[in-house]
């Protein structure tokens, strides 16, 4: 029996998320996990300045005598963009910036990168995952029937960039991660963890056609615990520690540097605008938009009202998926048929896969209570 699809009264999450639950005015748990978890641990204040400041001072300190104080993955989006003009500009950083080429980049995003690296005068470090293994990675994917096909991505940004932080000894990674655009997560059912490595390579054993023996895998153990507790290596996420308005951001941007805006947030690879503008919604049903513009609502950059005429129109339209579609087909070396079939195979959720399901559960609990993590809800 389907539940009756519903609203939140307050952001535009809605019954797509299966889990999701209202109170009697119709507000949703999303909403109340965000007044509960978030805004009491969230200055962007006085105190929030100072925070920063000190962490500021404390990266400075450890990478005296060292070419670079931090490290930070730039992707073209606005929110790396805009903290890599901060950390440099405000805060008188010293990053590597570090770019990982997963071979989706748009032409935009390639600008975008340039042009802030250009004109801040820094270096840019990049990886190139090999493409035979990304191809038959992302296949893999299409292959299991699960929403997140876009785990090879995010598991190789990830990956590549803490392999480099340990190897290089480099204390400090800076994350364009913030509340004020992101403080509403995408459901789990929507977007399972990309570094469930049980489920990675029970997925490749079933699907994958070659071994990846190049791939930059980083399990979640590995990058939350040994990583941070034992190599300490320290994620910073400066947008939080003061207002970050996103529209104000970009328009800065464009006017300082010659950034230019994406449509939509994660646009900047086109893979990902094909999974998130329409594989993910048309497939599943699951519109990550709504997630984006909630986080926008709560924080006051957004109505609820603009939200809701956005969400009536469809990110892509006909003609632009289809472009996108014949893209990403040939892009992976199959014909469009072939993807079709992908598309047309019966869905499936992470639970029809081994997964570590239960270990997350319990280090999330953990990690709550020991108050290094927010309870936000997924």
């Amino acid at each position: 029996m389907h539940k009756e699809h519903k609203v939140c009264t307050r952001c535009v999450m809605d019954t797509t998320d299966s889990n999701i639950v209202f109170d009697n005015n119709g507000v949703c748990d999303h909403c109340h996990s965000f007044d509960t978890n978030v805004v009491p641990n969230w200055d962007t204040g006085i105190g929030g300045k100072q925070a920063l400041e000190m962490l500021v001072a404390k990266m400075k300190k450890d990478g005296e005598g060292r070419e670079f104080d931090c490290i930070m993955g730039m992707s073209g989006g606005a929110d790396s963009s805009y903290m890599l003009h901060v950390a440099v500009k405000d805060f008188g950083l010293r990053p590597l910036v570090f770019h990982v080429d997963g071979g989706w980049n748009s032409h935009i995003a390639v600008n975008n990168i340039n042009v802030m690296i250009d004109k801040l005068g820094l270096d840019l470090y990049t990886e190139v995952i090999n493409w035979e293994e990304m191809k038959d990675f992302q296949l893999t994917y299409f292959k299991s029937g699960l929403p997140n096909i876009d785990v090879p991505q995010d598991h190789a940004f990830i990956g590549t960039l803490y392999n480099f932080a340990e190897k290089h000894k480099i204390k400090y990674i800076l994350n364009g991660g913030n509340y004020s655009t992101e403080c509403v997560r995408n459901p789990l059912e929507w977007l399972y963890h990309g570094t469930d490595m049980a489920q990675v390579n029970d997925i490749c054993k079933k699907f994958g056609t070659r071994p990846l023996k190049n791939y930059p895998f980083s399990s979640v153990l590995r990058h939350k615990i040994y990583l941070r507790y034992i190599r300490k290596v320290q994620v910073v996420k400066p947008l939080n520690y003061f207002p970050y308005i996103k529209k104000d951001a970009m328009a800065f941007l464009q006017q300082e540097y010659g950034w230019q805006p994406y449509p939509q947030k994660h646009f900047e690879s086109r893979f990902t605008k094909f999974f998130e503008g329409y594989w993910l919604p048309q497939k599943f049903g699951y519109d990550t938009r709504k997630v984006q513009f909630s986080s926008l609502i709560l924080t006051g950059q957004m109505t609820r009202e603009d939200a809701l005429e956005e969400l009536a129109k469809p990110a892509l339209s006909v003609e632009e998926a289809r472009q996108e579609f014949e893209y990403v087909a040939t892009k992976l070396g199959i014909t469009v048929e072939e993807l079709q079939g992908y598309f047309d195979a019966p869905n499936k959720t992470h639970r029809d896969y081994k997964s570590q399901e239960v270990l997350f559960c319990l280090g999330s609990k953990i990690l709550k209570l020991l108050g290094i993590e927010r309870a936000v809800k997924r």
